[in-house]
């Protein structure tokens, strides 16, 4: 950036519109693809950890041990192995999804009162109806806050893909700090943010949907 030169410069966003679509295109892929997976894996040991009680504690320490590693540091293991590659991207963005998910997952499932289970139990219902009829539905809203989190989380981290070649917005953020060029690296942050808050406010929706029941007071 030279001396005078305005921050913000209108005319380069305009002449990289289609570009700067691209990479949001990009950042919304990455996030998608790295919460959906996550959702479903920590599912799967969250219901292995409830079915299993000795398994639980396992489980929490394997993906907290992930959770705290440093993205870049778990970028550079995993490049010697899977190359500068969108899988590379999604193990580590998956990666920090599932300490989030397990803990709300099991978290929802656990408040479900015992008594209500008990009743479901003398109606019949087996444990796996018990599961999907009574106990998902019951702990959706914990759970909807950990996909937020963890969405939000999410779309932070995926600006750091950029430097293993995986685009999204942290390109732009990284062409503006290679260059001294502030535009594309505060346009790349600003929205960045503006895309969390988008999908925070739209996972708040699709939760008031689905529990219309937790806002009947």
């Amino acid at each position: 950036m030279t001396p005078g030169e305005p921050l913000i410069r209108w005319d380069w966003i305009g002449g990289h519109a289609d570009e700067i679509a691209q990479r949001i295109g990009e950042h919304l892929e990455l996030t998608v693809i790295a919460v959906g997976v996550g959702l479903v894996v920590a599912f799967a040991l969250a219901v292995l950890g409830l079915r299993v009680p000795a398994l639980l504690a396992p489980i929490t320490w394997i993906t907290g041990v992930l959770y705290t590693i440093p993205s870049l540091a778990l970028f550079a293991l995993l490049v010697p192995y899977t190359g500068l590659s969108l899988l590379t991207a999604e193990i580590g963005l998956v990666s920090y999804t599932l300490l989030i998910l397990i803990r709300n997952i099991v978290g929802g499932i656990r408040g479900v009162p015992a008594e209500v289970r008990d009743a479901a139990a003398g109606m019949g219902y087996t444990p796996r109806q018990i599961l999907w009829r009574i106990e998902l539905p019951l702990a959706l809203a914990v759970i909807f806050a950990g996909i937020r989190v963890a969405t939000i989380t999410t779309i932070g981290l995926v600006t750091v893909t950029a430097l293993i070649g995986q685009g999204g917005l942290g390109y732009l953020i990284l062409f503006g700090i290679q260059l001294f060029f502030s535009t594309p690296l505060i346009l790349g942050a600003a929205l960045s943010v503006a895309l969390a808050v988008l999908a925070d406010g739209a996972l708040v929706l699709a939760q008031r949907a689905l529990t219309p029941w937790s806002r009947a007071g």
